[in-house]
This record gives structure tokens, sequence and C-alpha cells, in this order.
């Protein structure tokens, strides 16, 4: 995975102009672009699209400032049909339009290329099983909401705490099948996992395939497939996020697997009166690499 990723940032290097054709890529490398993207903006911390615009801009810079060309010729070649497009482009990363940093040579910010390198770490073991499960549908209640990738997210709190008591205890009279309990579910999430991107999420459980659906409750279908299943435990949602960030540094790197399209599901076993600690299972659809 790493070697793929560094073959991604060399494709955006040669081709600033253009979005880089990360399908092609992923095809040939025997991977999917679901999961470089995933992985990207995991390990990047940004999404590729962002750092895709940032390379470009700092190399525009340079054209800029040595005001060889007009502006337009530089615009064009950098993939902007005019100079308004590039300039809000050039302005939202330099925070200054190119015409005031030809004149006065800055500000400017500058965006490295990357270079992905696996260290070795790993010194706490992730508690993994892989799981391999039938068909099976997850309902409950939805709503779309924005990405948030640290702490709570207040969207997700309002759509749990506008649930009366009894709902909850409806619910988990539903569940017939694993991952058991009241789940926390992520769905339709954009590959580059922009912070802000609308997602939907399902306050629910699952059922069999058999079992059948309240009119009332919302449904996802999901496919028969693998899972890799993380326990973690310690302060919520600290510990679940940091395991979350750690299947893409130390997990997929390490094991023949790669994300695959679905929902990712957080099943809640056991925390505490206030929520401050618990003990939670993430569920991630894989395939093998």
């Amino acid at each position: 995975m790493i070697s793929a990723l560094n073959q991604l940032v060399g494709l955006v290097e040669g081709h600033l102009g253009e979005d880089p054709d990360v399908h092609g890529l992923a095809g040939s490398l025997g991977t999917t672009e679901y999961h470089v993207r995933r992985m990207f903006s995991s390990l990047a911390g940004m999404p590729l699209s962002e750092y895709v615009r940032r390379r470009r801009m700092t190399v525009a810079a340079g054209d800029v400032i040595r005001g060889e060309e007009d502006l337009l010729s530089i615009a064009v070649r950098y993939g902007y049909g005019s100079t308004e497009a590039f300039g809000r482009a050039f302005r939202a990363v330099h925070g200054a339009g190119p015409g005031d940093v030809r004149r006065d040579g800055g500000p400017l910010r500058t965006q490295p290329q990357l270079r992905f390198r696996l260290s070795v770490e790993g010194s706490i073991p992730m508690d993994t099983r892989l799981v391999s499960r039938p068909a099976f549908r997850l309902v409950g209640h939805a709503a779309r909401v924005p990405l948030i990738h640290e702490g709570v997210n207040p969207h997700i709190q309002r759509h749990i705490a506008a649930l009366p008591q009894e709902e909850h205890l409806r619910l988990k009279a539903l569940a017939d099948t694993e991952p058991g309990g009241l789940l926390q579910v992520s769905h339709d999430v954009d590959p580059d996992a922009v912070e802000g991107s609308e997602l939907t999420y399902l306050h629910g459980v699952a059922l069999g395939p058999g079992t059948p659906t309240p009119d009332d409750l919302d449904a996802i279908e999901v496919p028969e497939g693998m899972w890799a299943v993380f326990r973690t435990r310690g302060p919520h949602p600290q510990a679940l996020q940091t395991a979350w960030a750690a299947t893409a540094t130390d997990w997929f790197p390490s094991n023949p697997w790669r994300l695959r399209p679905g929902p990712s599901i957080v099943a809640t076993l056991e925390r505490a009166a206030d929520f401050s600690t618990a003990t939670c299972e993430l569920w991630l659809p894989v395939e093998p690499a």
C-alpha cells in the first residue's frame, strides 16, 4: 500500500494540469480506487483532491512569480478555463491573488511533495478478528450528517438524543443477528473522507435477511462479505477514533486485506453511565488485497 501511495504522488506530480487517473493506477496495482483514496486521506491527513489543489498552486506560484507568461496561459496549464477560476483556487491556497503575488513576491504557502514511509511501530497489538457474514440488513433511524474527524459529532448526538428511550429499547428487542446490540452506522461516506462532506448515519440494529422490517424504520441492505472487526477500550470516542486511524497506519499496510465499499459499523459492548469510557467493536468491510 505504501508503494501504491507513492506511485499516486508521482502520478499527481506528472499531471498537475489534470485530475489523476486513480482508477487506472489502482487497477494496474491490483487494488481499488476506493481503497487507495481512503488510505491516502487517512495517512496524509487530507483528501487527495485537496492535496492535488495545493500542489498545483504551489508549482503554479513559481510560474506566476517568474512573470514570463500571462496569467491565462498559466491558468490553462493547470487545468483552469479562466483567470477568475485560477485566481480563486490560488487565493484559497496562498491567501493572496496571483496578481498580488506577481507584484509583491508573496505571501506563499507551500505544499511539499508527500513521501509515504512505513515506520516500524505496532508496539500495541490490535485486538482484531476476521468474520465472514452472509447478507443482512441494518434498520433504524437514519439522517444525513456532516463528517467530523475528531471529537463528538454534535449532529449525530442530536439525532440520537431526539429518540425517546422506549425507541432504543424497541430497537434492541428487534436485533437478531451479528453485529449485536444498538449500532452506529456510517454509510455513503465520500471515498476521500473530506471533513464536512455528508454521510448517512443510522442508529439501529442488524437483522437477518428473513426478518421483516417495520414500515417506520429506515433500512440499509448489506451484501455478504468479509469484515475486519477491531475491539477498542478506553475514553470515548477518543479510543475508537484512535483505533480507526490505526487501521490505516498499522493494520492495512501489514495485512493482505483492503477496504471495500460498504457501511462502517460501531457496536457498543459496554459503557460507563455517562459514556465517558466504552468498549466497542469497529466493523469495516474488507476483501482480499
